[in-house]
C-alpha cells in the first residue's frame, strides 16, 4: 500500500524542505500506522483460524477504533478491554468508543489497577477463560508483525531523497519499522507523546541499527496533554498547508520539527520527511474536552 507525499508550501531557512508522507489518507478508518500495524497481524489471525480479536486501549485510542474497523471489514469479532470502569456508561458521549461499538466491538471496562496487569500471563488466561479463543493484539498494536508492516512505509525513493525521517512515537512500533528500512545516510527522529525514557528500551528490541534518536522535548507534559500554544500551531499549520494534525501525536511531532528548524538543529539544505501517522479520529473527543475547559478548538475541516 502506497501513500502520497506532499511538500509543504513553507518558507524555511537554509534551503531546508519539509515533505509530509500522508499515511493518514490510506483508508478512512484504517489509516496511517494502524493499517501498517494490523496488516500482517490480521493475515496471521486468519491463517491460524481465529475469528475473534482482543485488544486493549483507553478512552480515545486510535488503536481501539482501528481494530474495531478492521474486525468489521475483515469479518472478525472484536473485544476491547478498556482502561477505566467509569467509561462503561459514557459510550454514547465518547466518539471513539461510539464508533468502535458501531463497528461491532464489545467492551470490557476494567479498573486502571487491573489494566496494568494486561501483559501478565494469568491476566490473559483469565480473558481466554471468559471469552474463548482469540488473537491477541497488544495495546497500541506493536509487536514483531506490526514492525514488519511499518517497514513498508518508506519506498525506495524515500531512502535516497531525504536526509531525515521524523515520526510521532507512541508504543515504538512505527519508528522501529522506519529505522530498520531507512537509508544508510539517513537519521530517524522520533517524537514521543509520552513522558519517560522507557521507550528507548522497547525500540531497541526491534531495530537493527543506531541511526535514530528520540526527541523528548515536545510531549507537552505527557500523553494527551496539550495547551493553547499547541492548538494555535495545529490550526495555523492546517490553514497554511491544508494538512490536518491530531493533538496527541502528529501535532506535537510537527510542532517539534518546526521548532527545531527555527533553532538550527537541522543542517543546511536538509530534506526532511515527516510521517503522518493518522490519528485524526481523536480530534472530536479532544474538542469535547477543550470545550468543557473553554479552550480554543482544533480545526480540521
Amino acid at each position: 500500500m502506497k501513500s502520497s507525499s506532499q511538500q509543504l508550501p513553507l518558507i524555511l531557512p537554509d534551503g531546508i524542505s519539509v515533505t509530509v508522507k500522508r499515511e493518514d489518507l490510506i483508508h478512512p478508518f484504517l489509516s496511517g500506522n494502524k493499517y501498517r500495524k494490523l496488516y500482517y497481524n490480521l493475515e496471521k489471525a486468519k491463517k491460524e483460524g481465529f475469528t475473534r480479536l482482543l485488544t486493549f486501549g483507553g478512552a480515545f485510542s486510535n488503536h481501539i477504533a482501528a481494530a474495531a474497523a478492521a474486525g468489521f471489514h475483515f469479518g472478525f469479532e472484536t473485544i476491547g478491554i478498556i482502561r477505566g470502569e467509569e467509561l462503561s456508561d459514557k459510550i454514547r458521549e465518547n466518539p471513539t468508543l461510539r464508533f468502535a461499538e458501531q463497528q461491532g466491538m464489545k467492551f470490557d471496562f476494567i479498573s486502571r489497577e487491573a489494566y496494568r496487569l494486561k501483559a501478565e500471563a494469568a491476566f490473559v488466561e483469565a480473558l481466554q477463560a471468559k471469552y474463548g479463543a482469540f488473537y491477541l493484539l497488544p495495546e497500541g498494536g506493536t509487536n514483531e508483525l506490526a514492525v514488519k508492516g511499518c517497514e513498508e512505509i518508506l519506498e525506495e525513493d524515500d531512502k535516497i531523497k531525504y536526509t531525515h525521517i521524523c515520526c510521532a512515537v507512541g508504543t515504538g512500533g512505527t519508528i522501529s519499522g522506519l529505522i530498520n528500512t531507512s537509508g544508510s545516510t539517513q537519521k530517524v527522529l522520533g517524537f514521543p507523546a509520552l513522558k519517560g525514557s522507557f521507550l528507548s528500551e522497547d525500540i531497541c528490541k526491534f531495530v537493527n541499527n543506531s541511526r535514530w534518536e528520540l526527541i523528548n522535548d515536545y510531549h507537552f507534559g505527557g500523553y494527551a496533554k496539550i495547551n493553547e500554544a499547541l492548538i494555535r500551531f495545529i490550526n495555523a499549520f492546517y490553514a497554511e498547508t491544508g494538512v490536518p494534525l491530531d493533538p496527541v501525536y502528529t501535532g506535537k511531532m510537527m510542532f517539534g520539527v518546526m521548532d527545531m528548524i527555527a533553532k538550527g538543529y537541522f543542517p543546511e539544505k536538509a530534506q526532511i520527511l515527516v510521517i503522518h501517522t493518522g490519528g485524526l479520529q481523536g480530534i472530536e473527543g479532544m474538542n469535547k474536552i477543550l470545550a468543557q475547559k473553554k479552550m480554543p478548538l482544533i480545526i480540521n475541516e
